[in-house]
């Protein structure tokens, strides 16, 4: 008798699983060669600092020429005048000029971070293959080029990328598929669309694949 032949794999999918998740390590990045060092873009910041040189400008004028008309024997204006007697009535100990000081120094902090900082933390350096042509991605265009490459896998029903300078994260839904089918194909073509975008510093990506809720009866 010949051997019973082993029936074929039900095609109906296992659905228990309901997630399916992993972290991955950046892609390595490509040697620049002959290019130039991709950093961040600085911004410009031309309207807040015409404004502070403005305010800057202006309380310095007022103050030296409230000097000026002191040393020539005039009166010193009356706002100075009555700010020279209010501050002789004010205790260093007392809380609110504790909590001006405070506020004081917490406002200087945050002028000199934002001076030492690039800012544009929405334009994302990409590589420099030629040292004197610099060209940047803003995030929100490249999550929409991930977004789009992930909606080509088959079973992926919707997807959600959120972009940042050095993590890229994926939230997918399947409808069909095994889910850990659907993450590693997500793996492969995020990855290859990640070195697409041609990035100075290309982010570790993470991808979440999950099943759509159940619809009530």
């Amino acid at each position: 008798m010949s051997e019973p032949v082993p029936p074929p794999a039900s095609p109906v999918l296992d659905l228990d699983q309901s997630a399916s998740a992993a972290a991955y390590q950046p892609v390595p990045g490509v040697d620049e060669g002959e290019g130039g060092k991709a950093g961040r873009f600085w911004s410009v910041r031309r309207v807040p600092a015409g404004l502070l040189a403005l305010v800057v400008l202006g309380g310095a004028g007022i103050l030296l020429y409230d000097v000026a008309a002191v040393r020539a024997d005039r009166p010193a204006m009356q706002w100075r005048r009555d700010t020279a007697e209010h501050l002789a009535k004010w205790r260093l100990d007392e809380l609110w000029v504790l909590t001006a000081a405070a506020a004081a120094m917490l406002l200087g902090v945050c002028l000199i971070v934002i001076a030492v900082t690039p800012g544009l933390r929405a334009l994302l350096p990409m590589r420099r293959d030629v040292s004197s042509v610099r060209a940047g991605l803003d995030r929100e265009a490249a999550a929409l080029v991930l977004r789009d490459r992930a909606m080509e896998v088959s079973g992926v029903q919707s997807v959600r990328v959120r972009m940042g300078r050095k993590n890229v994260s994926v939230r997918a839904r399947s409808h069909f598929r095994e889910l850990d089918d659907v993450r590693a194909d997500l793996d492969t073509a995020l990855g290859v669309g990640i070195r697409e975008l041609g990035l100075a510093r290309p982010p570790a990506l993470s991808v979440h694949v999950d099943r759509p809720p159940a619809k009530k009866a």
